[in-house]
């Protein structure tokens, strides 16, 4: 695994004498010339070590140390002192710090030290992992009881005990950020970084600078050198979301990094290697997408090699709708320390009975809603409940006749939200806990395009 360092001196000489020693032994090196630049960095890098000079103009090292340890108390700092500030070294040691070498640093001292420290921040961060895999697993009981959910839950501990590519579908809204999040935190990478980022709506000049930063001067903007997303995810997992809006320009370069590990940084020369696990997750159907040339067939099978399919929540019967809506009651109520304590029967029928085109996140928003409106009441009631789960149950073709389709039953409730929010489409939308992207997707699959269009043919936003 990578290492990463940061250097804060306003000595230029020891900076760059301490960065040749690092970059010599393989750590990725960020240099400050004075503390306040050293915090900024610090937030933006979150390094694994700090060597932190204690005198310094304006900011002083002890100032430093506070302000990095009041942030992270995790920060690991080693100080760099001269030999009459030995009392200032202890008092810092007391402050949080690590260690401290004395100026001019032996060489041998040094890597010893770093060596050590580094050490300890491998075992917090194993212990961590053990700490938490257990509660994690317990987590995965938030899936739900019905077979098909615990079929699921067991796919994911597999998935997170392998090291190999993750693809998560599913529509809109059916937690697939919530499961990446639980299969790194059940996998061996749990200690170390977590990173995600959404593909879709980011130019591909944007989308790359992020995701393989990019050399000083590499464009207009670039007045400084950047870490991609690649990079800090170092050791970790990298979870792309939205993949199927990934620009025509970057999946070759992505496909190159899932295949070689190593990539180079806009305007850069020198390749970067990097063991990072991808789990990457789409709302789209990409193979149809790959049909229609939109989309790489050697990426998507790259991606595709342990693909899970999360079921929309009208997917999951009346028992595991109702479930999710205690739990998330229950977790809001946490939260924001008020709410309701249960649900009543008439409620949960009608929760039960709607589509749910948002899935859990319209869910949780309704929830949300109800809470903020009527904090005081101990029960979640229909009255409480938005007009549109009322009407929907009005409105809905038989749940138990077996000739109507899931997709019938989507059709006829979002052209009954889009009627009742007289054809605004954003007020559609978060209604529907949905975006307008989504939104605009089932509009033309049903057909709905021209449903609340004005008379001068433009839509109602």
């Amino acid at each position: 695994m990578t290492r990463s360092v940061l250097l804060i001196d306003d000595d230029t000489e020891i900076l760059n004498f301490l960065g040749r020693f690092f970059e010599k032994r393989g750590w990725i090196v960020n240099r400050a010339s004075d503390g306040a630049s050293g915090v900024e960095l610090y937030e933006r890098e979150r390094p694994d070590l700090v060597l932190l000079d204690l005198e310094m103009p304006r900011l002083s090292g002890l100032r430093v140390l506070e302000i990095l340890r009041a942030r992270d108390e995790e920060a690991t700092v080693i100080l760099l002192t001269g030999h009459g500030d030995v009392a200032k070294a202890v008092e810092a040691m007391q402050l949080g710090a690590e260690n401290f070498l004395t100026k001019p640093v032996e060489i041998s001292h040094l890597e010893a030290a770093a060596d050590r420290a580094f050490e300890k921040v491998e075992l917090r961060r194993r212990n961590q992992f053990f700490a938490s895999r257990q509660s994690e697993s317990q987590g995965l009981a938030a899936l739900g009881r019905t077979p098909k959910m615990r079929d699921i839950a067991q796919q994911i501990e597999l998935l997170a005990g392998s090291d190999t590519t993750v693809l998560l579908l599913g529509e809109t809204g059916t937690g697939k950020g919530w499961v990446a999040h639980q299969i790194h935190a059940l996998s061996p990478r749990a200690g170390n970084p977590f990173v995600e980022i959404n593909c879709a709506g980011l130019t591909a000049t944007f989308l790359d600078s992020e995701l393989f930063g990019h050399e000083k001067g590499a464009f207009t903007d670039a007045k400084a050198q950047k870490r991609g997303l690649f990079e800090v995810a170092d050791g970790g997992t990298l979870f792309l979301d939205e993949i199927g809006d990934l620009s025509a320009d970057l999946q070759p370069k992505l496909l190159k990094v899932l295949e070689s590990r190593k990539f180079r940084r806009l305007g850069g020369t020198r390749e970067i290697e990097v063991n990072v696990r991808l789990i990457a997750a789409t709302n789209l159907e990409l193979e149809q997408n790959v049909r229609d040339g939109k989309f790489r067939e050697d990426l998507y099978y790259r991606l595709a090699v342990l693909p899970l399919r999360l079921p929309a929540l009208r997917e999951r019967g009346r028992e595991e709708i109702v479930d999710m809506a205690a739990r998330l009651l229950g977790e809001l109520r946490r939260r924001m320390g008020r709410g309701p304590e249960r649900i009543t029967a008439e409620a949960a029928t009608l929760l039960a009975k709607y589509p749910w085109p948002g899935n859990i996140r319209e869910l949780r928003n309704v929830l949300e809603r109800v809470i903020l409106l009527g904090a005081d009441s101990l029960e979640v009631r229909p009255q409480q409940l938005p007009p549109e789960l009322n009407s929907a149950a009005a409105e809905m073709p038989n749940s138990g006749d077996p000739t109507v389709s899931l997709e019938d039953v989507e059709h006829r409730h979002i052209a009954l939200v889009l009627a009742h929010a007289g054809g605004n489409r954003s007020e559609t939308a978060r209604i529907l806990g949905i975006s307008r992207a989504t939104l605009y997707e089932k509009l033309h699959r049903y057909g709905l395009e021209e449903v609340g269009r004005r008379s001068d043919g433009r839509t109602r936003k």
